[in-house]
C-alpha cells in the first residue's frame, strides 16, 4: 500500500514539473513515506532524519532550497513526534493526504513548515484512492489498483485500522474501468490492493441497502471483481493481496479457479496456529478451519501455491501453543512464507500486554525453529518444480548475474535463467527448471514469446 502510495506521490510531483534525482546530492526533494507496522520502521525514519539535518543545511549554503517531507502511516500516527524531534521538516502529512502533496510543499515553501493529517480520507475519490492520481510506476508492464482502502478488523497487533482508517471500496465500474486503461497503455498484469480484499463489496451493499433499495443484492463481491478485472482484453495476469480467512468464500476460490487470468497463487495469512493465541489476536477462525480452506483452495485451483504470513512471540503465547504453530505450518505445506517476531505497536491493544510479553531470547529460539519447518516446505515445494516448463515474466537482469535475467512465474515465484539475447522487462518467456533453492528457481530459457506493450520511458534533459 505504501509503495504505491509513492508511486502516486511521483506522479503528482513529476505532474507539478520535478523530476527524479539520481543522488540527495542532486535532490531539491527527499520524501519519507513511512510505514508503521513493524518497530524498525520508527528507527529507520528517524536515523533518514538525522542525515537529512545537513543535507538540508548544505542547501542554503549552496543557495538552494532543499525540502523535506514525512508521509505515510508513522506520520498519520506520530505527527506532533516527528515535528518535535525534526523540526525542520517541511511536510508532514498522513495516509489520506496523499492528493494534496505539491499544495503542501508550496504552503511550506512559501510560509515555513506544515503538519495537515486528515483523520479519516475525505470524500474527493482522489484522497479516496490513490489509484485515481496520476502515477510514476517503477515497472510499465505491471501495475497496482486499488480496490479499497482502510480496514474493519480488530486484530490486537495491528495499527492499520488506526491509520487507514475504515474500510471503504471503490466503486466496481471505476476498477474495471481503470484496469482496462492501463491495458491499453500495455500493462498485462495487475494486482489488486487493500487491506482485506476479500471483504470487498460490503460497504457498497449496506450503503445501498440504507438509501432505501430493498432489493439490492449482497454484491459485487470480490469474486465477480476477478471475474471482471480477468476479462480485460489484454490483461495476462491477476493478483491480488491481502485476503483475510475468515472472509475468503467459495466464490472468490472459483473465480480464481475459473478465471484463466487469475494467477495461481493464494497469500493467506496465518498468524498462529494456536487456537486460543488465534482468539487472543481477534482473528475470528481456528487452525482447523484455515487447513479446511487451503485444502479447499488447492482442491479446486490447479498447481495453486499458497504462501503466508507468520508471527512468533505473541503476548501469552506459551511452549504448546508455539508447537501448535508448528505442526500447523508443517501440515499446511507452504510455499514460502513471511516470518515476524513480535514487534509491539503503541496504539494497539497488543502493546498494552506488557506483562504477558516474551523474553527476546525465547521470540529468537522460536523465530529459529518455525523457519527450519517453513524452508523444509519451501525447497519440497520448489524440488517439485524441477524438469517442469515455466512461463515467466521478465523482470529485468540478475542483480548477481550480469548475463542472466530474473522472472517470475504464475505462482509468484522467482526465476534466475541466461539468455544470449537482451530480454526487456514485461516479456514473457518459458523456461525449463532445473535446480531449485529455498528463495528461488533456476531454469534454462525454452522460448521468448510475447514481447512487451508498453511504452519505454526516456529521460529528457534540456540542452
Amino acid at each position: 500500500m505504501n509503495a504505491h502510495d509513492s508511486e502516486r506521490i511521483s506522479g503528482l510531483l513529476e505532474q507539478d514539473g520535478m523530476e527524479r534525482a539520481e543522488s540527495e546530492d542532486d535532490a531539491d526533494l527527499v520524501v519519507l513515506n513511512t510505514c508503521c507496522i513493524r518497530e524498525n520502521a520508527d528507527e529507520k525514519l528517524y536515523g533518514s532524519l538525522g542525515w537529512l539535518k545537513p543535507w538540508k543545511e548544505k542547501g542554503i549554503e549552496l543557495g538552494r532550497e532543499r525540502q523535506i517531507m514525512v508521509a505515510g502511516c508513522l506520520a498519520q500516527k506520530d505527527k506532533d513526534r516527528v515535528r518535535k524531534r525534526a523540526p525542520y521538516v517541511d511536510v508532514v502529512m498522513g495516509t489520506h493526504n496523499v492528493h494534496r502533496a505539491v499544495d503542501l510543499l508550496e504552503h511550506a515553501s512559501m510560509s515555513g513548515g506544515i503538519t495537515e493529517i486528515f483523520d479519516e480520507a475525505v470524500i474527493d475519490d482522489h484522497a479516496l484512492f490513490p489509484s485515481a492520481l496520476p502515477v510514476r510506476r517503477e515497472r510499465s508492464y505491471n501495475a497496482w489498483v486499488t480496490i479499497q482502502i482502510g480496514c474493519d478488523n480488530t486484530c490486537t497487533y495491528c495499527i492499520v485500522p488506526s491509520v487507514r482508517g475504515k474500510e471503504i471500496s471503490r466503486p466496481f465500474g471505476d476498477i474495471v474501468d481503470e484496469v482496462a486503461a492501463l491495458a491499453r497503455d500495455g500493462v498485462t498484469e495487475i494486482s489488486l490492493l487493500g487491506q482485506n480484499v476479500n471483504s470487498y463489496g460490503r460497504d457498497l451493499s449496506l450503503d445501498a441497502r440504507r438509501a432505501g433499495d430493498a432489493d439490492i443484492k449482497l454484491r459485487p463481491q470480490f469474486g465477480e471483481l476477478l471475474r471482471a478485472v480477468g476479462a480485460v482484453d489484454g490483461i495476462r495476469r491477476v493478483r491480488y493481496v491481502s485476503p483475510h480467512p475468515k472472509d475468503m468464500n467459495l466464490e472468490t476460490l472459483m473465480a480464481m479457479a475459473e478465471t484463466p487470468a487469475v494467477c495461481e497463487h493464494l497469500h493467506y495469512p496465518l498468524q498462529s496456529g494456536s487456537d486460543r493465541v488465534l482468539t487472543l489476536m481477534h482473528r475470528g477462525y481456528t487452525a482447523q478451519k484455515y487447513l479446511e480452506k487451503i485444502a479447499q483452495a488447492r482442491s479446486l485451483i490447479e498447481d495453486a501455491a499458497v504462501t503466508t504470513d507468520i508471527i512468533v512471540g505473541f503476548p501469552g503465547e506459551t511452549e504448546e501453543d508455539f508447537v501448535q504453530s508448528l505442526e500447523v505450518a508443517a501440515e499446511a505445506q507452504f510455499d514460502s512464507a513471511y516470518l515476524f517476531i513480535f514487534s509491539p505497536r503503541e496504539g494497539t491493544e497488543a502493546a498494552k500486554m506488557q506483562e504477558h510479553f516474551i523474553a527476546p531470547e525465547v521470540m529468537s529460539s522460536r523465530y529459529d525453529r518455525m523457519k527450519v519447518v517453513l524452508d523444509h516446505s519451501a525447497i519440497i515445494k520448489h524440488e517439485a518444480r524441477i524438469g517442469r516448463i515455466e512461463e515467466v515474466i521478465v523482470e529485468g537482469r540478475n542483480k548477481r548475474d550480469a548475463d542472466a535475467f530474473t522472472g517470475r512465474t504464475r505462482q509468484n515465484k522467482l526465476v534466475h535463467f541466461k539468455s544470449a539475447d537482451a530480454l526487456r522487462a514485461g516479456t514473457y518467456a518459458t523456461v525449463e527448471i532445473t535446480s531449485a533453492a529455498r528463495f528461488h528457481l533456476s531454469g534454462q530459457l525454452i522460448e521468448v514469446g510475447a514481447e512487451p506493450t508498453h511504452k519505454v520511458r526516456l529521460s529528457v534533459q534540456a540542452l
